[in-house]
């Protein structure tokens, strides 16, 4: 049986501090972790190999390095829960299944960082996971796991957590940041990055819940052991969301690397497809989709993923079987991205809502010649023109599904009587196609 180094609690009741604790938990929380220097600790979780589980993949011990010392100011911990892209629902499991690990995971982190002051900020819809993490919390600050002078060893730590209000957008950092701080949900500039200027303008570290619930396990068990567990460049395990065509949808941890297929079919996990594959969604909706035979030779790690032009992302992974239509699959995902752009840039506010209004008419018989053309022009122009990657999440499905399943996008057009009139130009207005 595959080592299990985040999930390995689920249904145990571990999220009563008792029985997390006589199942090993918070036993980092002495010599093994206090006897560690800052540098000594960052330098630890680099050797790991773990990588953020967020979606983007960066080094986790480099991310921590950047936070400066001494700067004058207090260092922020904020845990990024804010799960909110379609196909991903493994963090709200994890808090909900085993939230003292989430806690002892930022102990650790916070005391790398010299972190005196920690949010979770959690989805607004979570609430039996808001509520398991303030029972948690509760319990750690009765048994003096948190709070001042944490078991005498001159350390103290605060976490809060903060509920946020459904918006897709504040799971991008800076968004997240804004909004923690009671502005509106929308992205900063960068440079300066949060770990530098992040939240009160101090130095701030995002990390997603299951880039921290590792660090217990790492701690515990050693760099060496969880770089081991995965690949050269993707080291540990990987906890993936899966849903869509399979016969047992759910939350599964496997090591990095591990075939795609064999997470699908295995009997111990997803049980096979429903029907005949068609395709996957690989790492979350802004992944760009893979067809039944890419998925056949995939592998579940950063570099294999990329090398098939798609990623891992958050680990959402949606199967999909033949029965399903791919132009309706891509007007679900558009309607997505343009009801959750925080509007800020023109690209992505007007782009997104042009791509939706155009999918919309396909779908409803009202396509006209070159409508494909003109969504995947707009795909096109919106790389590098926004301050975050929305738009370009809402970009790589448009041109992925689009250039995979092209002859579905023409057989709806055509399916309109007068697909060959042009369009005009007030039909790209909004609210023009319904």
């Amino acid at each position: 049986m595959a080592t299990l180094t985040v999930t390995q609690n689920f249904g145990k009741g571990a999220c009563d501090l008792g029985v997390y604790r006589s199942l090993g938990g918070y036993a980092s929380l002495g010599p093994r972790l206090f006897d560690l220097s800052q540098f000594e600790l960052i330098d630890l979780v680099s050797r790991s190999g773990l990588r953020g589980r967020g979606g983007a993949g960066f080094p986790t011990g480099m991310k921590w390095s950047f936070v400066p010392r001494n700067s004058g100011k207090p260092v922020y911990l904020v845990v990024n829960a804010d799960e909110g892209e379609p196909g991903t629902f493994k963090d709200h499991v994890l808090m909900l299944e085993d939230p003292h690990r989430l806690i002892e995971g930022m102990l650790i982190c916070g005391w790398a960082l010299g972190v005196r002051t920690a949010y979770i900020y959690v989805r607004g819809e979570f609430l039996p996971a808001i509520e398991a993490l303030n029972r948690a919390l509760k319990q750690a600050y009765d048994a003096g796991i948190l709070g001042e002078n944490i078991q005498g060893t001159g350390y103290s730590l605060d976490i809060y957590v903060h509920r946020g209000a459904g918006a897709y957008i504040c799971g991008e950092e800076t968004a997240l940041i804004n909004s923690l701080e009671g502005y509106k949900g929308q992205p900063r500039l960068k440079p300066p990055f949060p770990a530098v200027s992040g939240a009160w303008a101090s130095p701030t570290c995002v990390n997603n819940v299951e880039t921290l619930m590792a660090l217990p396990w790492i701690l515990e068990n050693g760099p060496a052991a969880y770089q081991a567990l995965g690949t050269p460049k993707s080291g540990g395990t990987k906890v993936f969301s899966v849903s869509g065509d399979v016969k047992r949808p759910g939350v599964y941890e496997v090591p990095m690397g591990t075939p795609l297929m064999e997470l699908l079919e295995s009997k111990d996990l997803c049980q096979g497809i429903v029907g005949e594959l068609k395709g996957v969604i690989p790492g979350g909706s802004s992944s760009p989709v893979l067809l039944a035979e890419e998925a056949r030779k995939a592998n579940l790690d950063y570099e294999a993923l990329a090398a098939l032009k798609t990623m891992l992302g958050s680990g959402a992974v949606i199967a999909f079987n033949t029965t399903r239509n791919a132009v309706g699959m891509l007007a679900s995902l558009t309607r997505f991205y343009a009801h959750e752009s925080c509007g800020q840039c023109t690209p992505c506010r007007e782009g997104t809502g042009y791509a939706d209004r155009i999918l919309k008419s396909v779908v409803a018989g009202k396509g006209r010649d070159g409508d494909l053309e003109h969504m995947l022009d707009l795909a096109a122009n919106f790389s590098y023109t926004t301050i975050c990657p929305l738009a370009i999440a809402d970009a790589w499905p448009i041109e992925n599904f689009i250039g995979k399943f092209r002859p579905e996008f023409e057989k709806a057009v055509s399916a309109n009587p007068g697909h060959a009139s042009p369009r005009m130009d007030d039909d790209f207005r909004p609210g023009a196609f319904w």
